[in-house]
């Protein structure tokens, strides 16, 4: 794509777009990206990180991550800080699949123990994992029960034995966003959620079983921090989110955001996709509590599968999950609105923090992150596509620039449609085998949409977020074994 002429350029990792290039624009455009894939961006992530850039209360640049594609109002790998007091929330700048986030959990198996048994163990957490649209869990709840999910999230897995104590403290916010309130839930998005706890969804979500190769460890003292110390170790990354609940509550909230927002606050935005309230206001403190709830129900799905993934291979391996190491590294949310404190001109304030797509990344020594993690900064974790790996990453110092935000994925290249057009799920699936990757699907073109051409260079992605100072890599991890939705 035709890079603005009118982006500057600050560093080889960081581009400006100033408030001349738009009416409106209250602070200036930042894409964090190389210039390779500043020229891969489609034309889409230029027109809404700048429309981003006029929302009330913006602070410091409206963002976007290395892996920015289009997305609905912000771009997909968008970020944006607004100020409490006169600022705005926006569905549109955290998503319809609220708290879609990372998990990775560890083993002390190799690959040589795993290789031999790779599709009888993928098999059984297909069965074990329900993927797919519509696709519904074991756990069955009521509304009432489904209610303290939504405001407890991971903690209501511990309490109903589910969770282990430390997955709390491995979660970001202990697995729990403070102040869910299921009373601004509608009864549509209730029924959508009740009984989609410990299910894997469709589009990019995925279980992955991964190597983590020698040859492939940046850090090798902070890998052993985060747990890998074994040579061909394997480990268990998935992606997932709050499934049909969250996107209700998104669509329920832009519905009435769009009601209210010229009509009764006279805020005028430059795309309807970025409708919003002022925070401080009934409506933007009702969808706070609401995406809380969406939030925590997401923490809770991915809490849920973990334990299926602990029984299936405590069943496949004859050790409990203990013996087995199945401890969690982490797991980090995208897709979230927060209020967090950071510096601001040499003072430090609240601010709430928009991540669309992008992923916090807290620094050394920073509040809110494991002890054990102090000396490092907290992990991060890069989901790439299912043919090319993903990368485990730690938070840095230097990503105070971006409020400690860093990016989430790869990011699409292609669109679905044009993914399905080009490739079939079965062909596709035939050559991951051959190449070593085995691969379940609930729809073949599901994965023909997934497929490594559809997606931006994870390498490439993962070395900008460093060269940027945002997060560092650590570990980059390999397919063995994969169930996509």
């Amino acid at each position: 794509m035709a890079i603005p002429s009118a982006v500057r350029k600050i560093s080889e990792t960081i581009w400006e777009l100033p408030v001349s290039y738009k009416e409106g624009m209250l602070v200036p455009a930042r894409i964090y990206a190389t210039e390779k894939l500043l020229r891969e961006m489609d034309d889409g992530v230029f027109e809404q990180v700048t429309n981003v850039a006029c929302l009330p209360g913006i602070v410091k640049y409206s963002y976007c991550m290395p892996d920015g594609h289009w997305g609905y109002g912000f771009p997909i790998g968008g970020m944006a800080a607004m100020d409490p007091g006169k600022g705005v929330i926006s569905p549109g700048g955290i998503g319809f699949d609220i708290n879609c986030g990372m998990r990775l959990v560890l083993t002390n198996l190799t690959y040589d123990e795993v290789r031999p048994r790779i599709r009888e163990l993928v098999d059984a957490l297909f069965y074990r994992v329900p993927a797919g649209v519509g696709s519904t869990g074991f756990v069955k709840l009521s509304h009432d029960e489904f209610c303290q999910v939504a405001e407890k999230g991971s903690r209501w897995c511990l309490r109903n034995g589910y969770a282990w104590p430390e997955d709390i403290e491995m979660t970001e916010e202990g697995g729990c966003f403070a102040g869910a309130d299921a009373s601004k839930i509608s009864k549509k998005a209730m029924d959508r959620g009740y009984n989609q706890i410990g299910t894997l969804g469709s589009g990019n979500h995925y279980l992955e079983i991964q190597v983590a190769r020698p040859e492939n460890i940046h850090d090798p003292e902070t890998a052993r921090t985060f747990g890998i110390t074994l040579p061909n170790q394997i480990v268990v990354m998935l992606h997932c989110g709050s499934r049909g609940f969250g996107h209700q509550v998104a669509t329920d909230y832009l519905q009435l955001f769009l009601s209210v927002v010229e009509r009764k606050y006279g805020i005028k935005v430059k795309d309807r996709e970025l409708s919003c309230a002022p925070f401080n206001s009934p409506e933007g403190r009702d969808y706070f509590a609401a995406m809380k709830c969406a939030v925590n129900m997401a923490f809770a799905n991915r809490q849920v599968i973990v334990h299926r993934i602990r029984e299936v291979f405590s069943e496949f391996f004859n050790k409990s999950p203990e013996d087995l190491g199945m401890n969690m590294v982490y797991d980090v949310a995208h897709n979230t609105a927060k209020l967090e404190k950071h510096s601001v001109e040499g003072k430090r304030k609240e601010l709430l923090i928009h991540r669309k797509g992008s992923t916090r990344a807290f620094g050394p020594g920073m509040e809110g992150i494991p002890a054990c993690y102090s000396e490092t900064g907290q992990p991060v974790i890069i989901g790439g596509s299912m043919e090319t790996g993903s990368y485990l990453l730690a938070g840095m110092k230097t990503a105070d620039q971006a409020f400690f935000t860093t990016a989430h994925g790869s990011g699409r290249t292609m669109s679905r449609h044009q993914a399905k057009k080009m490739i079939r799920g079965q062909k596709l699936q035939r050559e991951m085998e051959e190449r070593g990757i085995y691969v379940r699907t609930a729809s073949w073109g599901g994965l023909a949409e997934e497929a490594g051409i559809a997606y931006k260079d994870i390498d490439s992605v993962a070395e900008a977020t460093e060269l940027a100072g945002l997060s560092r890599r650590i570990v980059r991890l390999l397919p063995v074994g994969n169930i996509k939705g």
